[in-house]
């Protein structure tokens, strides 16, 4: 059938899980535009949906099953003819997944997700024979050219490598994504420069293990050298770095990131817990003696740094002494962006045959414990910014005012951290504004627009209506 031949034919498309994943379904989106699909909004109506599933922990798997409950429900009212599903789910339960869900018509696996069209292909032309598509981890980690992205124009993810060395007891990400694999340097240049060339300001790299880039491929990390490159690209104004492993964070890397004009004074590093037994249990491969001298470090290098952490409550045979320890640790610490994860048994890994699993409401209450001892600390952070004048990038309108926008700061990741309204006239989604912040609320913060910045807009508006008139 060729591409021709598709333009009537419509599907929907669902994406779950993290940033990583939704690389993956921007890339899946690209290739069944390229083949000639019409993507749609809603499923309901359409020849068929692809759901890019997570398969991360128990709450993500819970949420896929329930979309494909959903989809399956469609297609059983006639309202929905096919449903693919993709994603680390399908790479987790493989076939068994079709016979859990047999509305399913064909699963892509982590790694055959580029052939995502022969999947499509297969079921409108009722090819049941063969419902799965599944291919082995590859060597250097695949494409990512020519997505169609569904993030704003202004940011986008950028994947500059797949799967994970590390064997974290609590993890099964490696038995879905596979062994590391690096990105060659000249392929995320590419990617980068086609990313800017679509508008992207705001680059944000993502990977499992982000400062071991390159070990694979190269010997060693070359995670600064790539960052050196990658602020040469014009266009891009911002690089947030996301997912630091303490390891692999040496001075050579910290220093690119201190004097940098371009990648923001934030890191986001899970530590997952600070007291020595629960770190080797959790095979972390690291000390709290290591980690504070590493904090120490890039807080006495990288200025006015923010840094965003993720912890686990209730790994099996954690004490109450080990969680005070954790509890302390944070206050000492006063990370301004932390998330908790209370520990989710998944089948398969390691510390799911460790001995003292505990309880779930005792997990949960350690968890809102750890949450409220850092809200404190978070609103504490956000009322010291009040009065500093910020740079903040505009995401979209609030829909609900007059001349409000909803943005971010330096500090603030999408979909993970707080966010800052700004009030000010003739504004515009993606731009960066310098802002003063006149009050916090909460997790957020409240700026308004320097009346400069609003003049300049006006005037870039007000200069593209008289080129558009003559």
């Amino acid at each position: 059938m060729g591409s021709s031949d598709k333009s009537e034919i419509t599907y929907s498309f669902v994406s779950l899980g993290c940033p990583k994943n939704l690389v993956d379904s921007e890339r899946m989106l690209g290739l069944l535009r390229l083949d000639g699909y019409k993507l749609v909004a809603q499923p309901r109506g359409a020849d068929f949906v692809v759901i890019n599933t997570c398969g991360f922990i128990e709450q993500a798997r819970e949420e896929s099953y329930q979309t494909i409950r959903e989809m399956a429900d469609l297609k059983k009212a006639g309202d929905l003819k096919g449903i693919i599903v993709s994603g680390c789910l399908a790479e987790r339960q493989k076939e068994a997944l079709l016979e859990e869900c047999p509305e399913i018509d064909h699963l892509v696996g982590v790694f055959g997700r580029d052939e995502v069209t022969k999947a499509a292909d297969r079921l409108l032309g009722d090819q049941t024979e063969q419902r799965s598509i599944f291919r082995p981890a590859p060597v250097r980690a695949l494409s990512d050219v020519d997505r169609l992205r569904i993030t704003p124009k202004h940011f986008a993810y950028l994947k500059i490598s797949e799967g994970c060395d590390r064997l974290c007891t609590f993890c099964a990400i490696p038995k879905m994504r596979g062994k590391h694999a690096t990105k060659p340097l000249d392929d995320v240049i590419a990617e980068a420069r086609q990313l800017a060339d679509d508008g992207v300001k705001e680059l944000i790299i993502v990977a499992q293990d982000t400062p071991y880039y390159g070990i694979d491929l190269y010997g060693e990390p070359r995670l600064a050298e790539l960052l050196t490159r990658l602020e040469k690209i014009d266009g891009l104004k911002w690089i947030r770095l996301m997912y630091f492993y303490p390891m692999y964070v040496d001075d050579a890397l910290i220093e690119t990131i201190a004097r940098s004009r371009k990648i923001v004074p934030y890191l986001d590093m899970p530590l997952q817990h600070i007291n020595d037994a629960m770190l080797q249990r959790m095979a972390r491969r690291v000390s709290r003696r290591e980690t504070e001298a590493l904090l120490e470090k890039m807080r006495a290098k990288i200025k006015n740094l923010v840094l965003r952490t993720t912890f686990i409550t209730g790994f099996p045979g954690e004490t109450e002494e080990q969680f005070t320890e954790l509890c302390d640790f944070v206050e000492q610490q006063r990370f301004e962006r932390m998330g908790v994860f209370t520990y989710s048994l998944e089948p398969d890994t390691p510390a799911a045959k460790l001995p003292d699993h505990l309880a779930e409401e005792v997990k949960t209450s350690r968890q809102e414990r750890l949450l409220a001892a850092q809200q404190t600390i978070a609103f504490e952070w956000n009322a010291q910014q009040v009065g500093r004048k910020i740079e903040v990038i505009l995401d979209r309108r609030e829909p609900h005012a007059t001349d409000v926008w909803v943005g971010r700061s330096k500090a603030d990741a999408p979909d993970v951290d707080g966010l800052v309204y700004v009030t000010g006239s003739g504004l515009m989604e993606g731009q960066i504004v310098r802002c003063e912040i006149v009050s916090a609320d909460g997790y957020d913060l409240i700026a308004v627009a320097g009346q400069n910045e609003s003049r300049r807009s006006q005037k870039r508006r007000g200069g593209r209506r008289s080129a558009a008139k003559n």
